[in-house]
């Protein structure tokens, strides 16, 4: 499985340009899945920060509790290097 993913990470750091990035997208993910992925990189970067509640991101962003708390989660298992890895990648 892994192998796959190298592709799929392969051919996203071959694009530069967002239109062509967006063509790729467009291809490999349906419109539900890409904005299931920008739901969670607005959950994310708002747990990050800190500074809305788990309801006020579900209510403005238009996500469920559960995936809030999922990503919740797995920050919470991440080591405080890993967090600030996350925070300068997606801040």
């Amino acid at each position: 499985m892994r192998a796959n993913w190298d592709l799929v990470l392969n051919k996203v750091m071959i694009h530069q340009e967002q239109g062509a990035l967006d063509a790729l997208f467009d291809l490999l993910l349906t419109e539900e899945e890409r904005s299931a992925v920008a739901g969670r990189l607005k959950v994310f970067q708002a747990l990050l920060q800190g500074e809305m509640s788990q309801r006020q991101m579900a209510a403005e962003f238009e996500i469920s509790i559960a995936t809030i708390t999922r990503c919740s989660n797995y920050l919470k298992h991440m080591t405080e290097a890993q967090r600030e890895k996350v925070k300068a990648l997606i801040l």
